[in-house]
């Protein structure tokens, strides 16, 4: 038995090892780099605090609210775990966000692999953020459920059977709760899985750089010179979240969620956390259901077509002017949408969601076209030189 675990740690040591240790890393990585081993942190942490808050939760519609109330109040820490899976939860998108626009800027989707499973990872937490925040089942989770799981009924012919499917019944009840939390507590572990293969694959292809150059004769190990810059950055994101969890615990949440759940009377406004406000303006800017949801999933699987329609000679933006200006508009166009996802359905913010998700979709084939004629123009100056 003993020489088995010693056969089976010295098989998995060396790979630990290659991927922590001596993985040769590009000596100009800046610290958008270190984006990643932030979220790295972040994930087990939620993994950590979401299994001590399992011990007291209820999956139960007449018990999930009081029990949450329960852990705030009576266990010891609880109101800490819970602080804590909340704003980690939100910080968690904070770095997702710059993390895949670092990798548009500088041109990681390059590697393909490494950037699908990195679009899988974003689609997965994003499943677990929504099936975690409707497990308190407070009023504005139980409305969020109700108008979200209400979404495939727009699917042709079996739109209406996949909903009862979903809910367990004729609506949103006891057993959609049951379902969402057994739903939100196996995708962490999925995502630790894809999170790994994220990891192998770059230990594969390497890392990009922020001159998207061959950077095969500039290497260096990944410890120790990394490795204190991404736990600096750990540090400084950690004392984030205990300023938050300190002094504005619950300054991300809607005040529906102090509320407990009314099946009798609808909130006045609903909509999702500001996450996912992007996304909800590009579904409502479509007066079509099916056309809105159709958009909605796209704003995030459009993702995937980045690397085909890139043909540059050279990796990212930063070579490319034009490209530039369009990122950095779309940037801004992101938070515009965000914007106007939070606020009601009229004037001006109708029209402002509907260009700004022209403009969301537009911006991949235009950079495609943009970075053509910028490779055009450049070697026709090199060749009048």
């Amino acid at each position: 038995m003993a020489k088995n675990i010693s056969t089976s740690s010295g098989a998995i040591y060396p790979v630990v090892k290659g991927t922590f240790y001596d993985l040769p890393c590009p000596a100009n990585l800046s610290v958008w780099w270190g984006l990643g081993s932030l979220l790295g942190v972040c994930v087990a942490g939620q993994v950590v605090t979401g299994w001590f808050l399992t011990f007291y939760y209820t999956a139960h519609e007449d018990l999930a609210y009081s029990s949450v109330i329960f852990i705030m109040k009576e266990v010891n820490f609880g109101w800490l775990m819970r602080s804590f899976h909340i704003n980690v939860a939100n910080f968690m998108f904070v770095c997702l966000y710059f993390h895949v626009g670092r990798g548009i800027y500088y041109g990681s989707f390059r590697l393909y692999k490494v950037w699908a499973t990195g679009v899988v990872l974003l689609l997965l937490v994003m499943l677990t953020a929504f099936t975690g925040y409707v497990l308190p089942w407070s009023q504005m989770a139980y409305w969020a459920a109700q108008v979200i799981s209400s979404m495939v009924t727009a699917v042709p012919v079996f739109g209406g059977d996949i909903a009862m499917w979903v809910w367990g019944g004729y609506a949103v009840g006891n057993i959609t709760l049951k379902r969402l939390f057994s739903v939100h507590f196996i995708l962490p572990f999925v995502i630790l899985g894809v999170f790994f293969l994220h990891l192998v694959f770059l230990h594969v292809t390497g890392s990009g750089n922020p001159l998207g150059l061959d950077s095969e004769c500039n290497l260096v190990r990944f410890h120790s010179f990394f490795t204190v810059k991404d736990l600096v950055g750990v540090c400084g994101g950690m004392c984030i979240v205990v300023f938050m969890i300190s002094f504005y615990p619950y300054s991300l949440l809607d005040g529906g969620s102090f509320i407990s759940c009314d099946y009798m009377e609808t909130p006045a406004s609903i909509h999702p956390e500001w996450y996912f406000l992007f996304a909800y303006a590009i579904l409502r800017s479509v007066p079509n259901k099916i056309g809105g949801i159709v958009l909605l999933l796209l704003s995030i699987l459009v993702l995937f077509v980045l690397p085909e329609i890139w043909c540059g000679k050279m990796e990212g933006f930063c070579f490319y002017p034009g490209c530039q200006l369009l990122f950095w508009t779309w940037i801004f166009n992101f938070i515009i949408l965000t914007y106007v996802g939070s606020q009601g359905v009229d004037q001006p913010f109708v029209m402002a969601g509907e260009w700004g998700t022209i403009y969301y979709f537009l911006f991949f084939p235009l950079v495609g076209v943009m970075q053509h004629l910028e490779d055009t123009f450049s070697k026709k100056s090199l060749c009048v030189s």
